[in-house]
């Protein structure tokens, strides 16, 4: 808990050798024995809503068992997912290994924004890519979602963005009165079960691939979508 010396922001090797007098080589092999990095910086989000407990309670309840002849929709939207164009493919090591990765350079060629859908019951997902992120859009793929399900009573679990918030008056809110809408609390996106969704598609189908156009990226999003919902 001690603070570096003044003009660090951490502790290195050798401030901690002359804090300690012992020398930095002798830190090091200590801080291997004991799995310690100090490069390693980890950053956390709490949340400090003061209705945490009831609306975490009330989300994991949802997941843990719907009401009957209820559908459970976990749903967020992934924004400004970039088509990236960059050189990739295999290297051969003097060693005779191989290797395979992309060049550190890239072509930008516009984005899309994904809004995707998690059904907690049966791990189906459904997603659409759209130019813009307004409520216009949101509100166009609830429709999609909903009309799916149509004559149950469908709960929605989403975070607190203002596109998301829709007043007991809005002519779309009338116009469903079977959906119910859940929020986490605050700084808790966590609790949102798309989001594991948006980490597989990100390592799997999107994170060391190449995109010649917008075009191409939402086919990728497309085709991963259809190979997730068939395994």
């Amino acid at each position: 808990d001690t603070e570096p010396p003044s003009g660090y922001t951490k502790w290195n090797g050798r401030t901690l050798g002359e804090a300690l007098g012992i020398a930095p080589v002798r830190i090091w092999k200590e801080l291997r024995a004991l799995g310690i990095s100090l490069q390693r910086r980890r950053s956390w989000c709490i949340s400090t809503d003061p209705e945490f407990d009831a609306k975490s309670a009330d989300i994991i309840a949802l997941y843990l068992g719907a009401p009957a002849n209820a559908v459970v929709l976990s749903v967020d939207e992934k924004p400004c997912v970039q088509a990236l164009e960059r050189e990739q493919g295999w290297l051969k090591m003097p060693d005779g290994r191989s290797m395979t990765g992309f060049a550190h350079e890239y072509k930008r060629h516009g984005t899309t924004n994904l809004f995707a859908a998690l059904n907690v019951a049966t791990g189906q997902v459904e997603a659409r890519c759209f130019p813009r992120k307004r409520r216009e859009e949101f509100l166009r793929f609830l429709d999609s979602v909903t009309a799916c399900h149509s004559g149950k009573e469908i709960h929605i679990i989403l975070d607190n963005l203002s596109v998301h918030k829709l007043k007991p008056n809005h002519p779309w809110v009338k116009k469903h009165p079977n959906v119910c809408f859940h929020f986490t609390p605050t700084h808790a996106s966590w609790l949102n079960q798309i989001e594991v969704w948006f980490s597989i598609l990100s390592r799997a189908a999107l994170k060391a691939a190449s995109f010649k156009s917008v075009k191409e990226l939402v086919e990728a999003i497309e085709k991963f979508l259809k190979v997730y919902n068939n395994s």
